[in-house]
């Protein structure tokens, strides 16, 4: 027995009443949108039990939005031991979720004819990635980036003994400080600092009072850092070693903001989309004042 009811481009049908959502040819910000009310429908639905089948047959683009809707609403599901599971993905989907790790938590089913079998043939499939910005595969920008990053590293090691030196005279603990962000379409890459903060910050985080708005933390008095780091902030000298991030690929040198996982973990279906373009050493965050925002960087574009 099969039922039906239609929202624009998400259909819902029931498989042996196993609710089903079919997908678009695009899983972008406004399918992403439709998705998420699609899914909380269902979750509040007493018809609901256990499981929900999320048909990708027809779709062969999916965004970070699409990328954000998923996560979100797979953390519902789990919250009300509902699960999801993801069939008839083909290569050009299943490249995107080995990209992120998504591949690792999802439960999914391939169509027969996908040529991803495994992580190392995903590599082999860079080019069928999506391009959700034109940035991203501009090979101009690329050459700029790591030019930019070979010059700013041949300065970071000029300037790496005198700043070791008053960190460690400064405070106790390691010259760098490495941090997860969350980079393209959401993937995890570890960036680096000079350390301007205690060796303990991380716990001591919970304590400080957040003075920004929406999924962003900022204080402009954190107690955290330390006097030497404040000027390395004043400066942006922490920021040097993040040019190793440029040179690796996992940044650029202009774009948003790189958030932390549980930053993004808060954000709502549209504020995904900044996480279509790599995340940069400089941008809107920097060029009105990185202590002073109070919100979000937008995507640039």
């Amino acid at each position: 027995m099969v039922s039906q009811t239609s929202e624009t481009d998400i259909q819902v049908t029931f498989r042996d009443k196993t609710p089903v959502i079919h997908l678009p040819l695009r899983f972008t910000v406004s399918e992403a949108e439709l998705f998420k009310s699609t899914c909380q429908k269902l979750f509040q639905s007493e018809n609901t039990i256990g499981k929900i089948i999320i048909d990708f047959s027809h779709t062969n683009f999916i965004d970070s939005c699409g990328i954000g809707s998923l996560v979100t609403n797979l953390k519902i599901a789990r919250e009300k031991n509902i699960e999801f599971l993801l069939s008839g993905v083909n290569s050009l989907v299943m490249g995107v979720f080995y990209l992120t790790g998504l591949d690792k938590i999802l439960i999914i089913e391939q169509c027969p004819d996908s040529e991803f079998k495994s992580k190392s043939n995903s590599k082999l499939e860079e080019n069928q990635l999506p391009v959700t910005h034109p940035s991203i595969k501009s090979w101009v920008k690329r050459l700029i980036d790591i030019v930019g990053a070979l010059v700013g590293l041949f300065i970071t090691g000029i300037l790496f003994i005198p700043i070791a030196i008053f960190i460690k005279l400064d405070s106790p603990g390691p010259i760098f400080f490495g941090q997860i962000r969350c980079g393209w379409m959401g993937k995890n890459f570890r960036m680096w600092k000079f350390r301007s903060m205690c060796v303990n910050a991380e716990q001591l985080k919970s304590k400080i009072k957040n003075q920004a708005q929406g999924a962003i933390f900022k204080n402009e008095n954190d107690p955290r850092i330390t006097k030497v780091g404040s000027f390395l902030r004043r400066k942006s000298l922490d920021e040097l070693p993040q040019f190793w991030n440029v040179l690796k690929g996992d940044m650029s040198l202009v774009g948003t903001r790189p958030p932390t996982p549980d930053e993004v973990e808060r954000y709502e279906v549209p504020q995904w989309q900044r996480l279509d373009v790599k995340p940069g050493m400089t941008g809107e965050w920097q060029v009105n004042g990185r202590s002073q925002v109070k919100r979000s960087a937008r995507p640039l574009c």
